[in-house]
This record gives structure tokens, sequence and C-alpha cells, in this order.
């Protein structure tokens, strides 16, 4: 498979570690709207969606209402609790120089992604930065992919979707694009039997080694079910 022209980024758990953030805030939240909170191993199986696609299913009429609760615990934490995953600075700063177009789309409220983003001092490595609401619809649906790559040129194969889980799979699925998949394939998630990736790399440091490989050694690219 030849190399990509884009690269489009999730944002949590694939660029940055943000479990902890994320369940605390919800635990809260949960708690305020008197709901049973999640447990952590819950909260990174359940969490893919965008809050306005999530709430309602959770909390009916009041969602609005837990958006704005949630959004107020995580806005309090997330800054002084931000952490790049271990080896994507290097990544990114090695795609940039290596000329590929880089955007991320995230299911994180836009907002807040740009903030994170700032905060690490990463704004000079993305051309685009789309979160949940910038669009007219969040990811998987492909409207939020095409609001990511418009006006850019570039579309089908020539675009590789990177994440860490089966939505993200599926987006790059309906948008045309390749899916890569970093980590762990749970072959007990029925998104992935429906949207397996088309590449898998353990970690970003594998996948940045695979960006630097040349033109002659890009037959040698490893499919998801080589790595499985």
């Amino acid at each position: 498979m030849k190399l990509p022209r884009a690269l489009v980024f999730d944002w949590d758990n694939t660029l940055v570690d943000s479990w902890a953030t994320i369940h605390e805030a919800l635990v809260l939240t949960f708690e305020a709207m008197g709901h049973k909170p999640w447990s952590f191993e819950e909260t990174k199986l359940k969490v893919r969606q965008s809050l306005r696609d999530a709430f309602p299913a959770l909390f009916g009429d009041r969602w609005d209402e837990a958006r704005k609760l949630y959004l107020d615990h995580f806005t309090a934490i997330h800054l002084d609790r931000l952490s790049p995953i271990e080896g994507a600075a290097a990544l990114l700063i090695a795609a940039k120089k290596a000329g590929f177009h880089i955007a991320v789309l995230s299911n994180k409220t836009g907002r807040i992604l740009r903030s994170e983003v700032t905060h690490l001092g990463w704004d000079a490595h993305f051309v685009k930065l789309i979160g949940a609401g910038d669009a007219a619809a969040d990811k998987p649906d492909p409207v939020a992919m095409q609001h990511v790559l418009e006006g850019s040129g570039f579309a089908g194969p020539d675009v590789w979707y990177i994440g860490d889980t089966a939505i993200d799979m599926e987006c790059a699925a309906r948008a045309g694009c390749v899916g890569v998949l970093i980590g762990a394939l749970d072959l007990q998630d029925e998104g992935f039997k429906r949207y397996p990736p088309d590449l898998q790399f353990a970690d970003v440091t594998s996948f940045a080694r695979h960006l630097a490989r040349s033109p002659n050694d890009q037959d040698q690219a490893p499919s998801a079910s080589e790595i499985r």
C-alpha cells in the first residue's frame, strides 16, 4: 500500500492519554444526574460518540443539562492532566517534516480539542482541527471527514485516518479513507467485525517507522490480519 498524502488523526487516546480525565468527569456527571457511575473499564469500552450523539440516550430530555455538567467538570481539570502518548510528538514532527497534510478529527468538543492542542504547543503541526460540534454531524458520519478535508484536494486512499477504536475505523470506511488502528484490536467488539482496520500498528512509534520507510519498502506494510 503506497503512502498517503494526508494523515487525519483521532485525538483522545491516539495522540494524548485522557481516559482518567474523561472517566472522572463522567463519574461526577452520572452522580449529579442520579445515575450509577460506570467503572473505569466500562468508560473505556463505552465512550466512543460525541456528547450530542451519546448523551440523549443516557440522560433523555435532561441530556443538555448533563452535557453542561460534564463539560464543566472536564474543563476544570483536563489541561493540568493532559499527557501526550509516548512517541506522539516525535511522530507529528517527522510527519510534518516529510510533507504530509496533517489534521485532527475528534469527537471531543471542538473548543476543548483546540485548547488542548494549543496547551501542548502543537498548533503548527496541523492544518485543521475539527471536533464535535464543528461540522453538521460528528464522526463516524462522513460529513465530519468531509469537513476536515474541505479545500485540501485529498480524498479516498490518499487519506489515512488513524485512531484507536472501532468507531474510528467506521469513520474511515464510510468516508472511503484508509483506516489505521493504533493498539490492540478487540475481537469481541462488534464494531471491528463490521469495520476492520486496513492497517494496524502496535503503537505510534511503530506507525512512525512505517511512514519513514522508502517508497520501495511500502509493499511490506503490515495488514491488520498479519499483526493479529
